[in-house]
C-alpha cells in the first residue's frame, strides 16, 4: 500500500510538472491567473460588491473558464506519456485546488485593500465562499478532463468545456426547467456557492451534480480511453504478426 501510494504520489508530481512544462501551458496559467487578479482589481470599483462574496464569485468565474482547458491537456498527455488515470484526475484535481486557493487570496487582498462598501458585514461566509471556490474549480477541472477522454480533438474538447454553462442559459429559457437549471447544473452551483446562498436543498443536490458532471462524464471517458488502448494493442499484435 505504501509503495503504491509513493508512486501514485510521484505520477501526480510529473503530472503537474506536465501541467507547466510547455510554454503554450504556462501562457494558460497565466491568462487563468490573469482573469483572477482583472477581476479582483474591477469588480471592487463597484462600492455595492465591496464583499467577499461580491469580489470572490467573478474572480472564481473568470478563473474556471480556462482552467478546464488544462484538464483536456493532461488527460490528452495519456496517449503517449506514462501516466495512470487516477494519478492524472489527482492531478487535474490539485492544479484546480491551488487555483481555487490562489482566487480566494486574491479576493481577500482585494477587499482589505479597498474602502469599505455598501455591505454592513463584508466578510460574512468567506470561509464557506473560499471551500466552495474550491469545490466549483475541482468540478470545472473534471469537466474538462472528461470532455478531454471523450473527445479526441483538443480544441473540440476544449470548446466542449463551455457547454455547461451555455446549457444553464438554454434552461433559463423555459420557467419550468429553472430546478434543472439550478441543481443540476455546474453553473447554477456556482452562482450559488460562490454567492453565498447555499441552502439544505442545494447542499443535498450537489452530490448528484458532481456524479453526474464530475464522475459520471470520466467514466465514460476513462471506458472510450481504455476501448481505444485495446484497439491499438490489436492492431500492433496484427501489424507484428503479419511481419
Amino acid at each position: 500500500m505504501a509503495r503504491n501510494n509513493r508512486r501514485d504520489g510521484g505520477e501526480i508530481n510529473l503530472v503537474l510538472h506536465r501541467a507547466v512544462g510547455t510554454r503554450a501551458r504556462r501562457w494558460l496559467l497565466a491568462v487563468t491567473v490573469g482573469l483572477g487578479v482583472l477581476a479582483a482589481a474591477a469588480v471592487p470599483m463597484d462600492p455595492a460588491m465591496r464583499s467577499f462574496a461580491g469580489i470572490a464569485g467573478p474572480v472564481q468565474q473568470l478563473m474556471s473558464v480556462t482552467l478546464p482547458f488544462v484538464g483536456v491537456l493532461l488527460v490528452h498527455d495519456l496517449h503517449r506519456a506514462p501516466a495512470s488515470v487516477r494519478s492524472t484526475l489527482g492531478a487535474a484535481g490539485v492544479y484546480a485546488t491551488g487555483i481555487a486557493l490562489l482566487g480566494a487570496l486574491l479576493s481577500a487582498a482585494a477587499l482589505a485593500l479597498v474602502p469599505p462598501g455598501a455591505s454592513v458585514h463584508p466578510w460574512q461566509d468567506a470561509v464557506v465562499i473560499g471551500v466552495g471556490g474550491v469545490l466549483v474549480q475541482v468540478v470545472a477541472q473534471l469537466t474538462g478532463t472528461a470532455c478531454g477522454l471523450l473527445l479526441r480533438s483538443r480544441v473540440a474538447a476544449c470548446v466542449a468545456t463551455l457547454l455547461p454553462m451555455a446549457l444553464w442559459g438554454l434552461l433559463g429559457l423555459a420557467e419550468p426547467l429553472y430546478f434543472v437549471r439550478d441543481y443540476l447544473t455546474p453553473f447554477g452551483m456556482v452562482l450559488q456557492l460562490l454567492g453565498g446562498t447555499m441552502t439544505a436543498l442545494s447542499w443535498a443536490m450537489w452530490p448528484l451534480m458532481v456524479l453526474i458532471w464530475g464522475v459520471g462524464l470520466n467514466v465514460l471517458g476513462v471506458r472510450a480511453l481504455r476501448r481505444e488502448n485495446v484497439r491499438r494493442s490489436s492492431t500492433r499484435s496484427d501489424a507484428a504478426n503479419q511481419r
